[in-house]
């Protein structure tokens, strides 16, 4: 369904970017973040949904930064990578591609964000410094922002079981942004919306959490067009 397009950034700096277009007339727009493996067949598949669902999906290509085309596999040599290319692309210049991918978007209305793992806590500091509306999902990262207001409304998403995200982790945000929904789905671990990967993946959760986004995107971004 979609295509890869380039995508300016910041600066000088040109990086990838997975496009996917709604058959009719968008709804809005989706920037969608990666997890640490790259923007890799499930990344697009989940901008694919996303078009299906109605937004213009856009999936930048954070690691083109450091090192161009990268798809990382869900083993401990991809993970050791992943974690590598995200430290030498930084927080600061991921949020500053979710900007260039949200402008690039634009003509199709009003523009939120996704993100998973670390690409949940990317959505969350899109929330907090460009006013993006968020999608964070099990963003392991996100008790370092906990401090720093919310411009615009943000979920959260966390699999009960996760290991990396403790309860008391999942229990600070709720008391740092009362306001915000904090679902919390048993049964599930991290990376549970992952359906390539039968040892992350939890149908259940994943299909309630998706739907619960869609609801969230309809009222914030097609709701306010």
């Amino acid at each position: 369904m979609g295509e890869r397009i380039n995508l300016n950034t910041a600066g000088t700096h040109c990086i990838g970017a997975y496009l996917a277009k709604p058959a009719g007339k968008p709804k809005g727009g989706v920037v969608v973040v990666q997890e640490i493996f790259g923007v890799n067949a499930h990344v697009r598949s989940v901008a694919d949904r996303f078009a299906e669902a109605g937004y213009t999906a856009i999936a930048p290509a954070f690691f083109d930064f450091v090192e161009n085309d990268v798809e990382l596999a869900y083993d401990t040599a991809g993970m050791n990578k992943g974690r590598e290319l995200i430290g030498q692309v930084g927080m600061e210049r991921a949020v500053e591609a979710v900007a260039s991918a949200a402008d690039s978007i634009r003509s199709s209305g009003r523009v939120g964000v996704v993100g998973y793992c670390w690409g949940g806590t990317v959505a969350l500091r899109a929330a907090q410094v460009l006013g993006l509306p968020a999608a964070s999902y099990y963003g392991a990262r996100n008790v370092a922002f906990l401090d720093q207001p919310l411009k615009t409304p943000v979920i959260f998403h966390f699999g009960a079981t996760d290991r990396s995200i403790p309860a008391e982790a999942i229990e600070k945000h709720r008391k740092a942004w009362p306001d915000a929904p904090v679902y919390v789905y048993d049964g599930a671990g991290h990376a549970f919306n992952r359906d390539v990967d039968p040892h992350a993946y939890n149908e259940s959760a994943a299909k309630l959490a998706w739907q619960r986004t869609l609801d969230f995107f309809d009222k914030e971004l097609a709701g306010n067009a």
